[in-house]
């Protein structure tokens, strides 16, 4: 009895084993599938990103003095 459970934990793991290995190899195949952006895009891209955040905290930090002045407006 001690064999056969020994036996089926064995091939559990082969199974186990066998299912990460495709995933890898799937997943290299699909990142060698990927068009990666050149020098001068990554740069147009990382601009637009900075920019963008910037816009964003104005934007709330704008908003949390509006608000915070209105709350002291009606207090």
């Amino acid at each position: 009895m001690a064999k056969e459970i020994k036996k089926e934990k064995k091939v559990k793991k082969a199974k186990k084993a066998k299912n990460n290995n495709s995933f890898f190899k799937s997943l290299k195949k699909e990142i060698s599938m990927v068009k990666w952006p050149e020098g001068k895009d990554l740069v147009k891209y990382t601009i637009a990103t900075i920019v963008l955040c910037v816009i964003l905290v104005l934007f709330f930090q704008f908003l949390d003095v509006i608000l915070a002045y209105i709350k002291e407006f009606f207090n």
